[in-house]
């Protein structure tokens, strides 16, 4: 018995944000029915494909029943109607305004069920002047502040690169399953605020921002790249190995610090006064990097990471997706499931990353995503109870 057991989600979602959102509900034991149009979610085009079908979707599908229904029609929209008339939440990320126009905006869905929760993702929000501004991913990272921190200082010239992963989308996502729990637990306990949720892109990422805005509003900073160092804490970085790879290595505290020295043959640096506090460590960065790169370059990756490891240094080699997959940490904890997907064969899968007593991580993956209208048969007579 999953924890959301019972809960029932509809998705009118597409591509990442409000499908990244139900797949964490869905995970959680939701019933999530995906609405998606006849040709299926654009997403499925998306990455690497196999037998034809997307492996991404795999796992952004997975736990959801799929059907497939032109909003636009008289009879997509009585289903959807229906499916909310029976529905706890709906998920959506249309642009503002999109689906008041086609009529099934709230006041529409409200009609059929007065307890429906309605989530809305969008780039900007539902109201501000921005609203009806087109925005993916990337322009969440870039206006909530995230993209002017992820350059490395003095290398202007090159653009600050993105994270390497849909962020702001994933951030609004789970923004979305955090609110629509919330309201969930506040209906049922007479709170009837919060019928409507509205979540974006742009707040999600700013909302990660740390003491920056309380640090600008006081002071007038404005923070800046630091690449792969922490201006607060030193010494921590990532520094090259002798085999290319790069090793990223924290000995903030004093006794850690003290080890590290030890370690690469730099006592006399923990015995500097210079180096006596975080504060007096982190004026002397630079120097303290350097000296631990001295010696990361002579080892491979895995030797130095063993050595700090046996001296109780934190420090983690900067892991690919293949170092994932055959970590024992990873596998023990059963972060790596192997999934029975019909579409593509024995597929891969994070598995979701609650941990619940009593619940193995393998039981949280169902099945993997659906081919597109899959469920149409079960939901629409079995649920719905249409005539077949």
């Amino acid at each position: 018995m999953l924890p959301l057991t019972g809960l029932k989600v509809v998705e009118l979602g597409h591509y990442i944000a409000a499908p990244f959102c139900t797949r964490l509900l869905a995970d959680l034991g939701a019933e999530v029915i995906k609405v998606e149009p006849p040709g299926g979610d654009p997403f499925r085009g998306w990455g690497a494909k196999h037998n034809g079908h997307s492996v991404w979707f795999s796992v952004h599908g997975r736990n959801k029943l799929s059907v497939t229904l032109d909003l636009k029609s008289e009879e997509g929209k009585r289903r959807v109607k229906a499916l909310c008339a029976r529905a706890d939440a709906v998920v959506e990320n249309f642009r503002p305004g999109y689906l008041e126009r086609i009529g099934l905006g709230p006041a529409a869905l409200h009609a059929e069920n007065p307890n429906l929760i309605i989530a809305r993702i969008s780039g900007y929000g539902q109201d501000g002047p921005y609203r009806d501004k087109p925005a993916f991913g990337a322009i969440g990272e870039a206006m909530g502040g995230l993209r002017h921190l992820t350059a490395n200082p003095g290398q202007s010239e090159y653009p600050p690169p993105r994270c390497g992963v849909s962020i702001s989308d994933d951030l609004a996502g789970m923004y979305a399953a955090l609110a629509i729990a919330s309201a969930c637990w506040g209906r049922e306990r007479g709170n009837n605020a919060g019928k409507v949720l509205d979540l974006d892109l742009v707040s999600s990422v700013f909302s990660l921002m740390e003491g920056m805005l309380p640090e600008h509003g006081l002071f007038g900073w404005v923070r800046q790249p630091a690449g792969a160092a922490i201006p607060t804490a030193a010494p921590t970085n990532t520094y090259p190995c002798a085999d290319g790879k790069w090793l990223c290595v924290a000995g903030n505290s004093d006794l850690i610090f003290a080890r590290l020295m030890a370690l690469i043959g730099r006592p006399d640096l923990a015995a500097d006064p210079r180096m006596a506090t975080n504060g007096g460590r982190c004026e002397h960065a630079a120097e303290l990097d350097a000296a631990i790169a001295d010696w990361t370059r002579t080892l491979p990756a895995k030797e130095a990471e063993a050595l700090l490891e046996g001296a109780e240094v934190p420090c983690s080699r900067l892991y690919d997706i293949a170092d994932c997959a055959t970590d024992p940490h990873f596998l023990a904890r059963g972060m790596v499931q192997k999934v029975a997907d019909p579409l593509l064969g024995e597929v891969l899968h994070p598995a979701p990353p609650f941990r619940f007593d009593g619940i193995a991580p393998a039981e949280m993956i169902r099945w993997p995503g659906r081919a597109a209208g899959a469920d149409n048969d079960h939901v629409f007579h079995e649920l719905l109870g249409e005539a077949r």
